[in-house]
């Protein structure tokens, strides 16, 4: 579909301030807002509050906004408003960049179609195999959420069909872009119906994103939002330092803020190997996540970081892409990154909510062009320190409250989050307390437990059944 319509309409998102708009305002049903109010969700984030309107009229929209701002929300609430629940169709698809970011708004999406009964939610991502894929859409899918490549591998197989299409959501089509992912969006969305809602999200906007709305919206409304961290919920220093100096001065500044989870940005997955090995030699419980690990090793990396079994993540900015990581007390720029809106991105990840966090970023002498462009775009006043102000740390390294437990059977074997919980709390004897995020996957369950009592439960699990049979249950360490 093309379309000759010239410029975009611009829409300012409010500021959520003092008018914070509740959700009621919408037009939505009944069902709708209270599944909206039982999942806690009271008033719109701005960008909510911008883009809904326009997308629950049906406009195409193209909306700016950062990892983290609620956008999900900002799209499911559409396309779930707009689905024929009688008919088993594909009539909503998401694009992803990522598995990792498909899986978040496959479970967000589900969890705001509770207010009807048996909307189907799909997962359709590289990495895994694609007969199940298969299978599950021939008893039928109302909405697919996954990644160009392997959506295009279910065109091509026609085992996806999309005649029933009314909404195509591009989430994070910038970084869908920078991976490449140009020619399959193009071939997807030549494959959807010309008659159908567009909905792209964006946290920047280079030239292929607009040659993309040219090519596939119509008259696309634009909403874009100001990224703005509060200062009293981030707390940003620059540490001025030798080039040679990073990887100790990472050590230094964990012993001396001691946060429980830090993400760590590196601009190389090099970089990352070498800082993970540094932390390890120190004590730390540290774990990469790049573009040459396999999917496996990716997924239990997450789980352990999600679930407090890690203290510090080492990741280049496409792996971390679309993390949304609860209570992530500081973010250290390793390296710093030659683009300021990435920098934003970066340091967003932690002080959601209303928790506070601390945003600490190395820079060697040519990095001050790049901490002047930083502080130009978001309007800040640059706080340096010196390593050598800060008091010496603990000697003790961080030891992260949890252990994650890999259990070899998962969701193909009908476990399920209630039979490892009950197996824990009867045959190994943990409290609710002791036991925390448990992940069933198709063939593992991965479940945390408080780090004293993790050898009692592996003991008792190994030696008890689970789902009426016996499972092997291992302990995940730096070394896996």
């Amino acid at each position: 579909m093309t379309t000759s319509t010239p410029p975009l309409s611009l829409t300012d998102a409010p500021p959520l301030s003092d008018a914070a708009r509740p959700f009621d305002d919408l037009p939505l049903t009944a069902a709708m807002l209270a599944a909206v109010r039982q999942l806690g969700y009271l008033t719109m984030t701005p960008i909510q509050a911008a883009s809904l309107p326009v997308a629950l009229a049906g406009r195409d929209l193209i909306a700016r906004a950062k990892t983290g701002s609620g956008k999900t929300v900002a799209f499911a609430l559409p396309l779930l408003a707009r689905l024929d629940t009688r008919n088993f169709a594909v009539q909503a698809m998401v694009l992803c960049p990522t598995r990792e970011l498909a899986d978040q708004v496959t479970q967000e999406i589900r969890r705001l179609a509770r207010f009807a009964d048996n909307i189907k939610v799909l997962s359709l991502c590289g990495g895994t195999p694609i007969r199940p894929q298969v299978a599950s859409l021939e008893h039928g899918a109302h909405v697919v959420v996954g990644t160009p490549g392997r959506i295009m591998d279910h065109l091509q197989r026609r085992s996806l069909k999309l005649a029933a299409l009314s909404t195509l959501v591009l989430d994070e089509a910038d970084r869908m872009l920078d991976m490449g992912f140009h020619d399959d969006i193009v071939f997807v969305a030549e494959h959807c119906p010309a008659q159908r809602q567009t909905l792209l999200f964006s946290a920047t906007y280079p030239e292929g994103i607009a040659e993309l709305a040219q090519r596939f919206q119509r008259d696309p409304e634009e909403v874009t939002l100001a990224e703005q961290h509060a200062d009293s919920k981030i707390r940003q220093r620059f540490y001025e330092i030798e080039h040679a100096q990073r990887l100790q001065a990472v050590a230094a500044l964990l012993r001396h803020f001691r946060p429980e989870r830090t993400l760590a940005f590196c601009n190389t997955r090099q970089q990352c190997r070498d800082l993970v090995e540094l932390l390890r030699a120190q004590g730390f419980h540290a774990l990469a996540l790049h573009g040459d690990m396999e999917q496996r090793e990716r997924d239990q990396v997450l789980i352990r970081f999600a679930n407090r079994s890690c203290s510090v993540l080492v990741a280049t900015d496409v792996a971390a892409r679309g993390l949304d990581i609860a209570q992530l007390e500081a973010v250290i720029n390793v390296d710093m990154t030659p683009d300021p809106e990435v920098h934003i991105h970066r340091i967003g990840r932690t002080g959601r909510a209303d928790e506070a966090g601390w945003a600490l970023s190395l820079c060697s002498t040519v990095d001050r062009r790049r901490v002047a462009a930083i502080a130009q775009l978001s309007g800040i006043e640059p706080e340096w320190h010196d390593l050598a102000e800060l008091p010496a740390g603990e000697d003790a390294p961080l030891v992260p409250p949890m252990v994650t437990l890999q259990i070899l059977g998962g969701r193909k074997d009908k476990i399920r989050p209630g039979d490892v919980m009950g197996a824990l709390g009867g045959e190994a004897g943990l409290t609710r307390e002791q036991v925390g995020k448990i992940t069933v996957a198709d063939q593992s369950t991965y479940v945390a437990v408080a780090r004293d009592v993790a050898p009692q439960a592996v003991r008792r699990l190994a030696a008890g059944k689970l789902k009426g049979r016996t499972v092997k249950v291992r302990v995940l360490d730096d070394a896996d």
